[in-house]
């Protein structure tokens, strides 16, 4: 194996690994700004009322967008597999 192969397996790693937490990442930001919003136009400023809806929120997008990244983790796992076995 080359170094340019060693590259490209890494880099498509990268990129693998940013496809697969993107939805949940993008998903935990965005219910932390709306409840920013909230809290900023209602003045309440408890510290936990962020945590508990953006637990649940991103708990729900694991199990929507499981099966998604499995494919992904799934899809690379056999490019890998299919570059060592073609040597």
């Amino acid at each position: 194996m080359t170094a340019g192969e060693v590259l490209d397996i890494g880099a498509e790693a990268i990129w693998v690994m940013l496809a697969m937490a993107a939805p949940v990442m993008i998903i935990g930001l965005a219910v932390g700004v709306i409840i920013a919003l909230i809290q900023a136009l209602t003045q309440v400023q408890e510290m936990t009322l962020v945590f508990v809806p953006k637990i649940i929120a991103i708990f729900l997008a694991l199990l929507i967008f499981l099966p998604l990244m499995g494919a992904l983790l799934s899809g690379f796992m056999q490019t890998v597999a299919d570059r060592i076995v073609a040597g």
